[in-house]
């Protein structure tokens, strides 16, 4: 089910993004980025449509994922 993340209170969609982009897991690109940089970068793809913030009620779980 998707959240739309305009709905959420501005702090508590930070919250979820961070603790979604500190699920386990490296960075393997060519420039790693702090926390706030991830979190900006993944803010803005879901403000441009670009990724989806979804629920997944059977395991009670939220995940971020492309369009």
């Amino acid at each position: 089910m998707e959240i739309p993340c305009d709905k959420l209170d501005p702090e508590t969609l930070n919250r979820v993004i961070e603790e979604i982009v500190t699920r386990e897991g490296t960075d393997y690109g060519e420039r790693i980025f702090d926390l706030d940089e991830k979190v900006a970068q993944v803010a803005e793809m879901l403000r441009s449509r670009k990724a989806v913030l979804l629920f997944d009620p059977d395991t009670e779980s939220l995940n971020i994922v492309t369009r």
